[in-house]
């Protein structure tokens, strides 16, 4: 790399490290604003106090792992659990939460430290975007639900009964799938509950295959699967803001009790639609996440990058997809119209991080721009139309699922347009004996 070129590098992460910084200053700001610790306190805290989740944590360790020789693993495994094992005394000792984790943080902080104070050059820019990479996984985890919280403080209207009625013309999937979880008891219902919890644990899970050569390598790949996590996290909360939807089992179920809900009818009664939707006023605690499910689209990120690895990754993939969408839908957390949002939104970012790692052509620029369009005429649709839709399902029905479908094909077209192309090498000529005389 020239000089030049090294330097604009160097200017683009700094600016990046600074629109971060500054993005998570503002929303610690906020925070504060609604009586809230933002995400950066929260993040903090970890260090001393019980995490909230220690497989996140340990995750992230293991994504910060993937720079380091085996040895330099094992260390800091053995390291992480010798930390958490005297936090967990001392919290024996004063009663304290219990909860693992803290070590897993002590250990990629401290390799932080290591990497400005004991390493020069590209090992120091190496090992420092392995700790970053770490950190930026669980800052994500904090930012997002720092966002929940302020949704749900800031949207008292919410607007559950325009996406009930749209999702009429999609045979409203929620109340069939919430039947279904009904009817396969606690084992099902607990096995849907924990791939549901654990999507955090997937993604690395999936990121440490695409990262495994990264130690060999000294070099991460250009495009992996938590660059896509990091910012569907980012850029979906901000459509809660716009478009406030608490989902089925809160608007139309018991889960935030009668006096919030528009009738206690999910999942064993189909709500009839309305003619006159209207935004509702809600509690002060339920998140506005719906609109789009980010869980479906992280989910269908998972299921992406799988695709890339050994059947068992492929298989591993496609449970926790389909598994995703059945707790989704089954648990009353989201409407199909949310669904089909988020798989839209997904493959949209998906194409534009991939185009931006390999250089933007004209398919990537046509597919990004038709997600786009595609995913804005979904929310219009569900704000202004949703009782023609209600009206017509066999009519915006298919349509819907068609325009969910054209931005799939349009992906897996131009991605695949988008491999290298295997070059197989000509045919070996046979040597010309000269001849005899």
């Amino acid at each position: 790399m020239t000089v030049g070129g090294r330097r604009a590098r160097v200017v683009l992460w700094a600016a990046a490290g600074v629109v971060v910084l500054g993005f998570l200053i503002a929303l610690e700001i906020t925070a504060r604003h609604y009586g809230l610790r933002g995400p950066m306190t929260n993040q903090v805290r970890e260090v001393v106090f019980a995490p909230k989740s220690a497989p996140l944590l340990y995750g992230s360790m293991a994504l910060m792992m993937t720079v380091l020789t085996w040895r330099q693993r094992f260390l800091s495994i053995g390291t992480a659990i010798g930390i958490d094992l005297v936090f967990f005394l001392v919290r024996l000792a004063t009663d304290a939460k219990m909860m693992p984790g803290n070590g897993a943080l002590w250990v990629v902080l401290g390799w932080g430290v290591v990497a400005l104070a004991r390493r020069t050059g590209a090992e120091r820019m190496l090992l420092l975007k392995g700790v970053g990479l770490g950190l930026l996984l669980v800052t994500g985890r904090k930012v997002g639900d720092i966002w929940l919280l302020i949704t749900s403080n800031s949207r008292p209207m919410v607007l559950d009964q325009y996406v009930a009625t749209a999702d009429h013309a999609l045979g409203n999937p929620s109340w069939l799938a919430g039947r279904l979880v009904n009817a396969t008891g606690p084992v099902g219902f607990h096995i849907l509950d924990w791939v549901y919890a654990q999507l955090g644990v997937a993604a690395v899970l999936v990121s440490l295959y695409a990262l495994r050569n990264v130690a060999a390598e000294r070099r991460f790949p250009r495009h992996h699967l938590v660059r896509t996590f990091l910012v569907i996290g980012l850029l979906g909360p901000a459509f809660y803001m716009i478009f406030p939807v608490v989902g089925p089992i809160y608007a139309y179920g018991s889960e935030a009790g009668a006096h919030w809900a528009v009738a206690n009818l999910w999942p064993d009664i189909m709500p009839q639609p309305s003619a006159t939707p209207r935004p509702m006023p809600f509690d002060g605690i339920t998140p506005r996440n719906c609109m789009p499910s980010l869980h479906t689209a992280w989910a269908t990120a998972i299921f992406i990058h799988s695709r890339k690895g050994p059947r068992v990754l492929r298989f591993f993939g496609t449970f926790w997809l389909i598994a995703t969408l059945g707790a989704t839908l089954g648990f009353g957390y989201h409407y199909g119209a949310d669904i089909i949002a988020g798989v839209v939104f997904t493959l949209t970012i998906e194409t534009a991080l991939r185009a931006q790692a390999r250089g933007w052509d004209r398919a990537g620029i046509r597919l990004v721009v038709h997600g786009t369009t595609v995913f804005t005429a979904f929310l219009l649709s569900y704000r202004y139309l949703p009782v023609e839709m209600s009206r017509h399902p066999w009519v915006f029905g298919p349509l819907l699922v068609l325009a969910t479908a054209s931005v799939i094909f349009g992906y897996v077209r131009t991605t695949k347009r988008w491999e290298p192309k295997a070059v197989v090498p000509a045919p070996r000529q046979p040597e010309r004996q000269p001849e005899l005389v």
